[in-house]
């Protein structure tokens, strides 16, 4: 069942959660992760699916916590298209993950620490960027960095 991304506000008036909020939730997924990857699908102000990296303990080297969230919400989905969706995840979707938003037509995708930036810390990383990906693909996706980027590259310091 979707989570509502609305908030009370003690004026008994509701807000739409800004990018700010749905990327502390992405920081709280990471957390729980096998790396400090985590990732928020957010369509009409709804979060689908979220969830985190779960590669050592799956076994599975796609379980990236983008496309956790990208199979979790497919599967609640009639179609395969999360057209007007919102992925917010922490690090930069590698070239992998970037792929998967776009085979599932996902609008826009929101970033904190950057590829390059992973790559500093120690992150093994396909050096591309999601904007170049987009870039060479059939469905344009709005790319957007830099959200807390400080912040999360601490979480990679533990």
């Amino acid at each position: 069942m979707p989570i509502q991304a609305l908030c009370y506000v003690p004026s008994n008036s509701f807000v739409t959660m800004t990018y700010q909020h749905f990327m502390d939730i992405a920081i709280e997924e990471a957390r729980q992760g096998d790396a400090p990857y985590g990732a928020v699908l957010v369509k009409d102000g709804t979060i689908i699916a979220q969830g985190f990296n779960t590669v050592k303990r799956s076994h599975d080297v796609t379980a990236h916590a983008e496309v956790n969230v990208i199979r979790a919400a497919i599967a609640q989905s009639p179609t395969r298209s999360l057209a007007g969706s919102t992925l917010y995840t922490t690090g930069e979707p590698c070239a992998m993950c970037t792929g998967a938003a776009i085979w599932a037509r996902i609008s826009r995708i929101v970033y904190g620490a950057s590829v390059d930036q992973l790559a500093e810390v120690g992150q093994n990383q396909i050096g591309l960027s999601s904007e170049a990906i987009v870039g060479t693909s059939f469905w344009d996706v709005a790319v957007e960095g830099g959200l807390r980027a400080s912040e999360i590259l601490r979480l990679f310091e533990k």
